[in-house]
């Protein structure tokens, strides 16, 4: 039945894609407005809960191929050569969104300080997939476009260790974890730098070779060898799978160049799939649990805590208001969270269903909001939008008012300019 079901939605979601992409309108709302009518506690087509094995792996895996993909297109020179504004965003951006949203939580939700601190957590990385309108568009200034593709790709697997910390920390657990926590970083890292190096070291042996028909296939590969392995030694899965997707994208040109649209196309499938998932778990029922206090710091956890941060991490830096608004909006939230809010279930704290209730309203809010403003944003930094279609017509209406015919013969008719510098079109072609 989820086959079904995502089979129906994913074939509407291709017939109004070129609707969308002019639009407002989201294939990824599309997929969690039809969640949410197929679940359960709605129409009951989809039997799915929170506690559910596919939700989480669903999750899991959408997040992992989004993040390979997105550091498909970031090479190590790029980073090292434009890091100065994403270490901002990461340094000082990321921990201030947490203690923010942790003072709303607090003081709005009425959540304890170690289960305001956990939800900061939670809900402090963004998530790539809902920035792709902006990371992909040639008209969205390049440095702002590598900001959002950097601080989304890395912000997960950086927020990991404060949210396992802190659901230690609201368990009342005397065990933090640290030392697990730095080798689950520190391996993840290795698994996501030495496996894509050692496949493109075999590719350019004189035994080995793809063919052209097989060479996309060679980034799955790649792909799934580093989520085998990073689940095999618990490794941190997020953070090496950006680490591949760059270490591919600096060594193997060749293959980059092979996998990206291929890749795209797969993350995307794994991406919608979740969201309508993930939209199953969400009902009026569940909805109508959270309190008017909780709506109000879903709403502030997006319109303030994330740009507050960001201004003060980009006092100084260079960019300009434009593209520190775009910025300062632009930190959807997504599949990381959603990660993070089942792991939190998983934990059995006392908190833990107001927590998940915060977080998956937080998400549906960031969804909408988000999703369906990138192309709007996007569109904000296009110039050639400035100047409407209707104003050419107009001054060429005022040229000919205010320039007066001559007769043909007339010397002047050849070189009059008219009001903005400009012969006439008709006195031009007659020189």
């Amino acid at each position: 039945m989820l086959l079904l079901c995502f089979a129906a939605v994913l074939l509407a979601a291709v017939l109004v894609s070129a609707l969308a992409h002019r639009t407002i309108l989201s294939t990824a709302a599309l997929f969690l407005v039809a969640g949410f009518a197929l679940g359960e506690d709605t129409t009951g087509v989809l039997h799915l809960q929170a506690d559910s094995p596919i939700v989480a792996q669903l999750a899991e895996l959408a997040l992992f191929a989004v993040l390979f993909s997105d550091g498909m297109r970031v090479g190590w020179a790029d980073l090292r050569s434009a890091w100065r504004l994403p270490g901002r965003a990461l340094g000082w951006g990321l921990p201030l969104t947490l203690l923010v949203t942790a003072v709303l939580a607090h003081y709005v939700a009425g959540l304890g300080w170690a289960e305001a601190l956990l939800i900061g957590a939670i809900l402090a990385p963004t998530d790539p997939v809902f920035a792709a309108a902006l990371v992909g568009n040639d008209k969205v200034p390049a440095r702002l476009r590598h900001l959002l593709n950097v601080e989304s790709g890395v912000n997960d697997g950086l927020a990991l260790p404060f949210v396992v910390v802190l659901l230690a920390v609201a368990a009342g657990s005397d065990n933090l974890h640290l030392g697990e926590l730095t080798t689950e970083l520190a391996v993840g890292l290795a698994i996501g730098v030495l496996v894509p190096l050692a496949a493109l070291a075999l590719e350019r042996t004189r035994f080995f070779a793809a063919s052209a028909a097989y060479a996309p296939l060679n980034g799955v590969a790649i792909g799934l060898l580093v989520l085998a392995l990073g689940k095999a030694t618990h490794g941190n899965l997020f953070l090496a799978a950006f680490a591949a997707g760059i270490t591919v994208a600096t060594f193997g040109p060749r293959e980059r160049a092979a996998f990206e649209h291929f890749g795209e196309n797969i993350a995307e499938l794994l991406k919608l799939g979740a969201l309508l998932v993930f939209g199953a778990l969400i009902s009026v029922e569940f909805l109508g649990d959270i309190s008017w206090t909780g709506w109000v710091f879903a709403v502030l956890a997006i319109v303030v805590a994330r740009p507050i941060a960001l201004w003060i991490s980009f006092l100084r830096s260079g960019l300009s208001l434009r593209e520190q608004a775009a910025a300062m909006w632009f930190g959807p939230k997504g599949f990381a969270s959603v990660v993070y809010g089942l792991l939190v279930i998983e934990s059995g704290i006392a908190a833990a269903d107001e927590i998940f209730h915060l977080v998956a309203l937080t998400i549906v809010i960031s969804i909408l909001a988000h999703s369906s403003t990138d192309v709007v944003i996007a569109q904000a930094f296009d110039d050639t939008r400035d100047t409407p279609n209707w104003h050419n017509a107009l001054r060429r209406v005022r040229r000919r008012i205010a320039v007066p015919r001559r007769p043909a013969g007339d010397p002047a008719a050849v070189a009059a300019p008219d009001i903005d510098g400009e012969a006439e079109d008709g006195q031009a072609n007659a020189k």
